[in-house]
């Protein structure tokens, strides 16, 4: 695995479609970068303008730090409102960025997402494990995935293209990072904002999803969260909802946003 170094301030931030359409931004899980959304967004076509971001692999940033930086990276592109679509960890990103009132959020959709997570001592764990794994196993597991890829997107050279892009970024540093993100996941709890927003929320998961078990996330959303609109449970699809289920997903995420 490569030892990259890079800068903790840099947020990356790549728009695709025009202005005409509706702005769906999606923000990532835990690895932290666009390298898994690709077949999600060819589904959507050209109904939105897709707005996708890659973040830096900080050891010290806050979620309110990663809100702030999402805001400025959207100032940057001229885009002051949108959808927004958390993926797994950024779902907690959601939360400050609907606080903090300076981008105007349209609609909130949750992917694989939560308010606070269900089982914190799982985070913990999985803080704990990610902290401790060497570089050889992480490169073993890795290359694993590499080969069942390869057979699974041996059609679509895209697809291929971007799984040898997600393989390539885990360093040492990436590591580290979503260690870090972890450690933010297991310390956040954003239940008064969320029960309090008036910004409508709608939500997937996979009904496989032993990282976000979502039968406690639903039952928490259907009871505290008025805003919240529908939650869809793909019976196909696992934690990876956007990519499992990239079908549905795309169908329902379009439905919402129209």
């Amino acid at each position: 695995m490569n030892n990259v170094q890079e800068t903790e301030g840099r947020i990356e931030v790549r728009v695709h479609g025009t202005a005409d359409k509706p702005t769906l931004i999606y923000l990532p899980g835990l690895h932290g970068d666009w390298t898994l959304i690709g077949r999600f967004r060819r589904a959507l076509g050209e109904r939105v303008r897709f707005v996708e971001f890659t973040y830096p692999r900080t050891l010290t940033w806050s979620l309110d730090d990663y809100a702030a930086n999402v805001e400025t990276a959207l100032a940057s592109e001229g885009i002051h409102e949108g959808w927004v679509l958390g993926e797994s960890f950024s779902s907690q990103v959601v939360w400050p960025l609907l606080q903090r009132n300076r981008f105007r959020v349209q609609g909130v959709i949750l992917a694989g997402g939560f308010v606070r997570h269900p089982a914190i001592w799982l985070v913990r764990l999985a803080e704990k494990i990610t902290g401790g794994i060497s570089p050889r196993l992480i490169t073993k597991v890795l290359f694993g995935y590499a080969r069942l890829a390869r057979a699974r997107y041996s059609k679509a050279p895209e697809g291929a293209e971007e799984i040898r892009n997600f393989i390539a970024r885990r360093t040492e540093l990436d590591r580290q990072a979503a260690k870090h993100r972890l450690h933010l996941l297991a310390e956040h709890d954003a239940c008064s904002v969320a029960s309090k927003t008036s910004v409508p929320i709608y939500a997937l998961t996979g009904a496989f999803d032993p990282i976000v078990p979502w039968f406690w996330v639903r039952r928490w959303l259907k009871k505290n969260c008025p805003a919240l609109r529908d939650y869809k449970i793909l019976w196909t699809a696992d934690h990876n909802v956007l990519g499992t289920g990239v079908r549905d997903s795309a169908r329902f995420v379009l439905e919402w946003i129209s």
